[in-house]
């Protein structure tokens, strides 16, 4: 796998080397990509809506300088800013045992251990994917986008204590949910390089099968 570490980029540019990277993973003309990188401040709708879950109007996120995206991953609303840690896998998941489901367990297992190496103990939420701390505190959101059997889009690990754009949205249109970080449930802040460094590597030991289960139905 290749793992690309693209920095602080804008939504739409980052959507754009997504989708120029999904039609080489689709045709295997390149291996499976892992985006990292930060967002400027952004809301964003996924297919299921979630225009009903933003607290303020648009004439007011233009104000602060906040996008407002339109998006076709999975999901409902959520945000991205500087200090969340976004991983976006362009992935064929389709010679991968346990089809999407085992993808979305793996994405989930990957920041399950990041938080662990950093001493935060975190959990699944049967029927809500991503990362709790507990049924209230989400620490890890996740959304993505299919075409033949290629992912794109991913997940955003809160990594900075600064998690106050939330206070615009519903998160993730889940009433009671509210957001944590890793720098807020470790007690001290984490650096956005390491939190990086080892979620590649977490990331990598998770999806370590990927390339056996390509090579067993080739």
């Amino acid at each position: 796998m290749n793992i690309v570490d693209l920095g602080l980029i804008g939504y739409a540019e980052a959507e754009a080397v997504q989708m120029q990277t999904l039609k080489s993973v689709t045709t295997e003309e390149q291996e499976n990509t892992v985006y990292l990188l930060e967002h400027p401040r952004v809301i964003t709708l996924g297919r299921q809506g979630g225009a009903e879950n933003l607290h303020v109007d648009e004439q007011f996120l233009q104000s602060q300088s906040i996008d407002l995206v339109k998006t076709n991953r999975g999901g409902n609303i959520t945000c991205h800013f500087p200090g969340q840690l976004v991983a976006y896998p362009i992935w064929r998941v389709e010679k991968r045992p346990g089809g999407m489901k085992k993808f979305f367990h793996d994405m989930e297992e990957a920041v399950i251990q990041t938080c662990a190496h950093f001493g935060v103990a975190t959990r699944r939420r049967p029927g809500h994917p991503g990362v709790w701390v507990d049924e209230a505190r989400k620490i890890c959101s996740m959304g993505i986008g299919v075409k033949r059997w290629v992912t794109y889009h991913g997940l955003a690990l809160n990594v900075g204590r600064d998690v106050s754009l939330f206070n615009m949205i519903t998160l993730c249109g889940i009433q009671g949910a509210t957001p944590t970080s890793l720098s807020a449930e470790s007690g001290h802040d984490i650096a956005m390089k390491e939190a990086k460094h080892v979620f590649a590597d977490e990331f990598r030991k998770a999806f370590a099968d990927s390339a056996l289960a390509s090579s067993k139905t080739a």
